[in-house]
This record gives structure tokens, C-alpha cells and sequence, in this order.
């Protein structure tokens, strides 16, 4: 069964950790509007785009994604 993007997020969460995948992993976790079930691109994207302030780079989620897709095959 895929996972959602912001299931695979979550796995990436450490409090310990400052690289900028940890680093949004763990604003995403405290977003509650966050597409939580989908596994779209541009949905995501759109949405982060317009809300994702805590997001330093759109470069940040582009290499999150490229990890979700290895992993989510």
C-alpha cells in the first residue's frame, strides 16, 4: 500500500536534528492544515507555496520528494 507524503514525512522527524528535511518534517507535523492523505505533487506543491512559511526553500520539499518517491515506489 503507498503511504501519503506526509506519512513518509513523518518518519523523518527527530527533535535531535537540524538538517532541512528534519527541520520540515517537524513544522509539517505542527501544520494541521497540511494535506495529510495525498500523494500529489502539484496538491502539495500549491499548498506549500501558499502556506508553507516555515519552508525555507521550495528546493527543501523538491529533495524531500525526490526521497518519498525512492522510497515509496
Amino acid at each position: 500500500m503507498r503511504r501519503s507524503f506526509y506519512h513518509y514525512l513523518m518518519t523523518q522527524r527527530d527533535p535531535n536534528k537540524k538538517d532541512d528535511i528534519t527541520l520540515f518534517a517537524n513544522a509539517v507535523e505542527k501544520d494541521g492544515s497540511f494535506p495529510k492523505h495525498s500523494e500529489q505533487y502539484d496538491e502539495i506543491s500549491a499548498y506549500l507555496e501558499l502556506n508553507g512559511h516555515y519552508l525555507p526553500s521550495m528546493d527543501v520539499f523538491d529533495e524531500a520528494w525526490n526521497y518519498y518517491k525512492e522510497n515509496n515506489a
